[in-house]
């Protein structure tokens, strides 16, 4: 049965975490995850922050092969980074055992992500291949997929849906708004940035489901 899991690793031990020594208060997005050859080329978003050049807040790292600026949107910035695939990370040990990454969140405190795999023994064959390599990785969540889920439950991570239920239920949503993203992050115990990338995210899902059951009925 398909299974999901999140776990956190220490900012410091995944090298994009190198911005939060210039940019505390920056949260960082990860968008998708692409195999290559030699290479694992994700895309992510840097937000909470307004920098002339954002690559230079990112020191180099032994990981990462490049970053570049791919377009920005007043705080909030898209890049591209290329790792090396023979440098032992997070990311490329996903790439490796062919684990599926739903969703990775980077704060000054810590990383989070979200995976799934086929059933429960690719989840612990990458927790297997993270201790054999030293990455101080957590389990934090494991869960199976249920036909009981509906297809937007099953899109949203826990965090999200989290954020998007205080959101509506305390007036975020409303005009004008009743609740502020500080108001929201201090009922969650997380900041602002944190609030508005999971609000974000999980908006972008509900409406990719929403919009994909349309198109197929249609």
């Amino acid at each position: 049965m398909a299974t999901e899991a999140t776990f956190t690793v220490p900012t410091d031990e995944f090298p994009l975490g190198t911005v939060f020594h210039q940019l505390p208060n920056v949260t960082v997005e990860l968008e998708r995850l692409i195999p290559a050859q030699d290479v694992v080329i994700p895309y992510f978003w840097v937000r909470g922050t307004k920098v002339n050049d954002i690559e230079s807040a990112f020191n180099k790292h032994p990981g990462v092969k490049d970053i570049r600026l791919v377009d920005s949107v007043e705080d909030e910035y898209l890049l591209r980074v290329e790792w090396e695939m023979d440098y032992d990370d997070v990311l490329t040990i996903l790439a490796e055992t062919e684990v599926p990454l739903i969703e990775a969140t980077g704060t000054n405190q810590q990383w989070t992500f979200d995976i799934r795999g086929d059933d429960r023994s690719d989840i612990a064959a990458f927790q297997q291949r993270c201790r054999e390599l030293d990455i101080p990785i957590t389990l934090t969540e494991l869960h199976a997929l249920t036909p009981v889920e509906t297809a937007t439950e099953a899109v949203l991570t826990d965090t999200q849906q989290e954020a998007l239920v205080l959101a509506y239920e305390r007036g975020y949503f409303e005009s004008p708004r009743e609740v502020t993203l500080d108001d929201i992050g201090e009922e969650l115990g997380i900041s602002q940035q944190a609030v508005g990338s999971r609000l974000r995210g999980g908006i972008k899902h509900v409406l990719g489901s929403t919009l994909s059951a349309l198109t197929v009925q249609s």
